[in-house]
C-alpha cells in the first residue's frame, strides 16, 4: 500500500478506556503523540489539532529541525537519548534514517474475526538505502487496551551488518515523575523499589537468561501512584533470554520514554546478507492506578486460545515431602492421603530418572531409573490415576550434569565460551546446547518417549541455573539468543506432540516469569519459597502481569523449609488460595486435626475458584503498611472475596477501617467472613462487631468508608466475602 502523500498521516485507536494517537510525518517512522486515557470520539480536524499542539519549539543552541520522538528513536530525527537501533557495517552506516516505503493493516486470526479479541494494528515497512537495511515495525492495540509492539530488521546488503541493539520506545507525559520496578533474589523475587524519574537513564538489564533479581514491569507514574490512584504507564518484554528495559528522561526538552528490547551479547546480532532479526514482543499498559494497568494484561491473557478453561486442579507436589527419596510405598501412601483430602493432581518432582539420587548427577538422562523404579513409572501412575487424580512429572530439559551418560557421550553439547574451559558450574550443572540440532533432537526424543509411556497430564519444566558464558562449540559464539529460540521450539514441539499435557514454567522458582514463556505454559511457579509471608508479596507483584489462575501457590509445612518461619495453617492457606492452589507437605506425617483443616481449605478453594480465577484482581492502598488487602471481584460486581493479612506489627492496634475496592457503588452487599474459621492469634480483644453475623452496607460505603479490620497478630489473615443483595 503506498504511503499517503499528506505531510502528516494520523491514526487514532481506542479500546477499553485507552487511546493511541499515532503520527507519521512525511516518510519517517511513526511516533506516538498520546498513549493513555481515552480521548473520546475525535475527527480528523481534532487529530490534526493534537498533532499541531504537540509540536515542540526550537530551543537555544539546538538542531535547526523539529525533533521527532519515534517508536524507533533515531539520532537522524534529533533524538539524543539511547538509539532504538545500534549497529554498523564495518564501521560505517552507524546511524539510520529509515524512510517508510509501505503501510499495511495487521491481519490474521484474533484481529477482526473474533470480536472480543479485536485488534487495531498497523505494520510500517521502511528502508535505509545507505545502511542497506529494511525495517518493519508492528504496533497493536488489543481489545483490553494493552499495547503490543515488535520490529524486524533485515540486512539487504552483501556484507555483514553488526546489529548491537534494537529497542522500541513509547513516550510518557511529563507528569510521570516517579518510577516503580522490582528487584530481588532466589527465594525473594519481585520486591518493589521506587525512585524519582530523574534526568538520565534508569536501566534494568538481565544477563543471566533468568530474572530473580530482575523486573517483570517497569512503570512510570504520577507522584505517589498506587493500586487505586494515579496515572501509570508500564512496559514488559516477553522474552526468556537476556533483556533490557529503561526509563529515559532527556534534556533539554525533557522527553520521557520507556524502552525495552532483548539484550544481545557480543556478536549475537551479526546479520549475513538476507538475514533478519526480530525483536520479542514488548507489552505496554496504561491505567488509572496499578489495578487497572494490571487488568489489561489479565484481560489480554484470558482471551488467548491457549488459556486454560478447565477448573484449576488442586495439586500435590512431592518435592518438600520426599526430596530425592523416591520410594513407591511411601509415595503411594502420600497419594492416598492427598486423594482423601480432595487433591486432584499428583506431581512427582526431581529424582525419578537415571542416576538421580541428588543434584549432582543425572540431568540429561531422561529415562526412568530402573534401580528406583524397576517396573517403570506405571505402578505410581496407575495408583495415582486409580485414586481419581492426574499424574504430573518434573523435567529440566535445558540442563546437563557432567555426571551423566549424555555428558560422557557428548561433552561438546555443553554450552561454553570455546576456549577449552567450561563455565563455572551452578548446582553442579551446566547448560545443554539446544542450538545443536543433534542435542535438541536427543532431548526431545527422550522426553517425548517418557511422556508417551504413561498417562502423564502435567509437566513441571525447571531451569535451575543462570546462563553464564553461554556459547556454542558449533560456532564459538555467544548463543543465549539462539538457545532461547531453541528452548521455545522444544516447548512448542512437545506441546504439539502431547496436547493433553499442561506445562508449568519453573526456573529456580520465579526466574522465568515473562510472557514469552507464558505463551507456552498454563502455570507459573512464582518462587521456590513457600513461606506464606514472603509469597503474599511475591505473588502480588507477579499478579501485575500474570492472572492468579496461572500462578502456582502452595500450602507447605508449618515451618517453612526456605526461611524457618512457622505459620498457622489458616495463614498459609489464605496466602495460597488466590492462586492455582497446591500442597507441598508430607501429608502422611501431619495430625488428624491438620488433615481436617486442610480438607476444609481445599473444599473452600474448589467452591470459590470459579470466582477467584475469572474476576478482576484488586489490591488496596491501605493506610497502614502493616496490612495487605487483596481481592477478586466478578465481572458483574455482584460477588467478591478479599484477603486481609496482617503482615507485620502495626502502630494502630486494633487497626482502623479498611476499604474494599472494586464494588458497585449503586448496590448493597452482605459482608461476612469467608472460608474456614480463621485463626487470628491469641488476641485479648474481641473481633469487630460485624463479625458476629455479617453486615449489609452499600457499595459506596464499603469503597468509601470501609469496615473495621480485625485485630490480628502479625502473620495472620482472614477472608471476607461480599455478595450483592439485589
Amino acid at each position: 500500500m503506498p504511503v499517503s502523500n499528506s505531510v502528516s498521516a494520523l491514526k487514532y485507536w481506542r479500546a477499553a478506556g485507552v487511546s493511541l494517537v499515532i503520527e507519521q510525518r512525511g516518510d519517517s517512522l511513526p511516533e506516538v503523540l498520546h498513549w493513555g486515557a481515552d480521548l473520546g470520539e475525535l475527527d480528523r480536524q481534532a487529530l490534526e489539532g493534537i498533532a499541531l499542539a504537540s509540536r515542540t519549539a526550537l530551543g537555544s543552541d539546538t538542531l535547526d529541525e523539529l525533533p521527532q520522538n519515534g517508536v524507533l528513536p533515531e539520532a537522524s530525527h534529533g533524538w539524543f537519548g539511547t538509539p532504538g537501533l545500534t549497529g554498523h557495517r564495518g564501521g560505517r552506516a552507524f546511524a539510520t534514517r529509515f524512510r517508510v516505503a509501505g503501510v499495511r493493516p495487521v491481519v490474521g486470526e484474533g484481529v477482526a474475526d473474533v470480536p472480543h479479541r479485536a485488534v487495531q494494528g498497523t505494520v510500517w515497512r521502511a528502508v535505509d538505502d545507505y545502511a542497506e537495511l529494511s525495517f518493519e515495525l508492528e504496533l497493536r492495540l488489543e481489545a483490553s487496551g494493552l499495547v503490543k509492539l515488535r520490529a524486524q530488521v533485515t540486512n539487504e546488503g552483501e556484507s555483514e551488518y553488526a546489529l548491537e541493539a534494537l529497542n522500541l520506545a513509547l513516550p510518557v507525559p511529563r507528569i510521570a515523575d516517579e518510577l516503580l520496578d522490582h528487584t530481588g533474589r532466589h527465594l525473594l523475587e519481585r520486591q518493589s523499589q521506587r525512585l524519582p524519574f530523574a534526568v538520565g537513564s534508569h536501566v534494568r538489564e538481565s544477563r543471566k537468561a533468568r530474572a530473580h533479581d530482575g523486573t517483570m514491569l517497569l512503570s512510570a507514574g504520577t507522584t505517589g501512584f498506587g493500586y487505586e490512584r494515579g496515572e501509570v504507564w508500564g512496559v514488559h518484554i516477553g522474552w526468556s533470554g537476556n533483556t533490557s528495559v529503561r526509563a529515559e528522561r532527556i534534556q533539554p526538552r525533557g522527553e520521557r520514554v520507556l524502552m525495552a528490547g532483548e539484550l544481545l551479547l557480543a556478536g549475537e546480532g551479526r546479520l549475513a546478507a538476507g538475514e533478519s532479526y526480530t525483536t520479542p514482543w514488548v507489552y505496554a499498559s496504561y491505567g488509572d492506578g496499578l489495578n487497572e494497568l494490571s487488568a489489561r494484561f489479565h484481560d489480554y491473557l484470558r482471551t488467548r486460545p491457549s488459556h486454560p478453561v478447565r477448573p484449576r486442579k488442586v495439586s500435590l507436589n512431592v518435592w518438600e515431602a520426599v526430596y530425592f527419596d523416591h520410594n513407591l510405598e511411601r509415595l503411594c501412601s502420600l497419594a492416598d492421603e492427598a486423594a482423601k483430602l480432595g487433591v486432584e493432581r499428583f506431581v512427582l518432582d526431581d529424582g525419578w530418572f537415571l542416576g538421580r539420587r541428588g543434584s549432582s548427577a543425572g540431568l540429561g538422562d531422561w529415562a526412568v531409573d530402573p534401580d528406583v523404579w524397576p517396573e517403570g513409572l506405571a505402578p505410581i501412575v496407575d495408583h495415582v490415576t486409580g485414586l481419581g487424580m492426574e499424574f504430573g512429572l518434573w523435567f529440566e530439559p535445558e540442563m546437563i550434569n557432567l555426571d551423566s551418560e549424555l555428558a560422557r557421550a557428548h561433552p561438546e553439547w555443553i554450552m561454553q565460551p570455546g576456549d577449552g574451559r567450561l563455565p563455572a558450574a551452578s548446582r553442579s550443572q551446566h547448560v545443554l546446547d539446544l542450538t545443536n540440532p543433534a542435542a535438541w533432537q536427543a532431548v526431545f526424543t527422550a522426553i517425548d518417549r517418557v511422556l508417551g509411556s504413561a498417562d502423564i497430564r502435567a509437566v513441571k519444566w525447571d531451569h535451575n541455573r543462570d546462563l553464564s558464558e553461554a556459547g556454542s562449540l558449533m560456532t564459538g559464539a555467544a548463543a543465549v539468543h539462539s538457545q532461547t529460540l531453541a528452548a521455545y521450539r522444544l516447548w512448542d514441539s512437545l506441546r504439539e506432540r502431547h496436547p493433553g499435557v499442561e506445562f508449568e514454567s519453573c526456573s529456580g522458582g520465579g526466574g522465568r516469569p515473562d510472557l514469552g514463556i507464558m505463551e507456552r505454559a498454563e502455570r507459573l511457579w512464582a518462587s521456590d519459597t513457600i513461606d506464606a509471608l514472603e509469597r503474599i508479596g511475591i505473588d502480588s507483584a507477579t499478579s501485575f502481569i500474570v492472572p492468579p489462575e496461572l500462578v502456582g501457590a502452595h500450602i507447605g509445612a508449618a515451618r517453612a523449609h526456605t526461611t524457618g518461619r512457622t505459620h498457622d495453617l489458616s495463614f498459609r492457606a489464605a496466602a495460597a488460595v488466590f492462586g492455582h492452589l497446591g500442597i507441598e507437605w508430607d501429608l502422611v506425617q501431619i495430625s488428624d486435626l491438620e488433615k481436617q483443616q486442610l480438607a476444609e481449605w481445599i473444599e473452600y478453594y474448589r467452591s470459590a475458584r470459579g470466582l477467584l480465577h475469572s474476576g478482576r484482581t484488586l489490591h488496596a492502598d491501605t493506610a497502614d503498611s502493616a496490612l495487605s488487602l487483596r481481592g477478586v471481584v466478578n465481572a458483574e460486581q455482584t460477588e467478591a472475596v478479599y484477603r486481609l493479612a496482617q503482615v507485620e506489627s502495626g502502630l494502630s492496634y486494633p487497626p482502623g477501617l479498611v476499604r474494599l475496592p472494586g464494588l458497585d457503588t449503586a448496590r448493597s452487599y452482605r459482608v461476612m467472613l469467608a472460608g474456614p474459621t480463621p485463626d487470628i492469634g491469641p488476641i485479648k480483644l474481641a473481633g469487630p462487631q460485624w463479625w458476629l453475623g455479617g453486615v449489609t452496607l452499600t457499595g459506596s460505603a464499603l469503597t468509601g468508608v470501609g469496615l473495621q479490620a480485625p485485630p490480628q497478630l502479625p502473620e495472620h489473615a482472614v477472608l471476607i466475602h461480599a455478595s450483592a443483595t439485589e
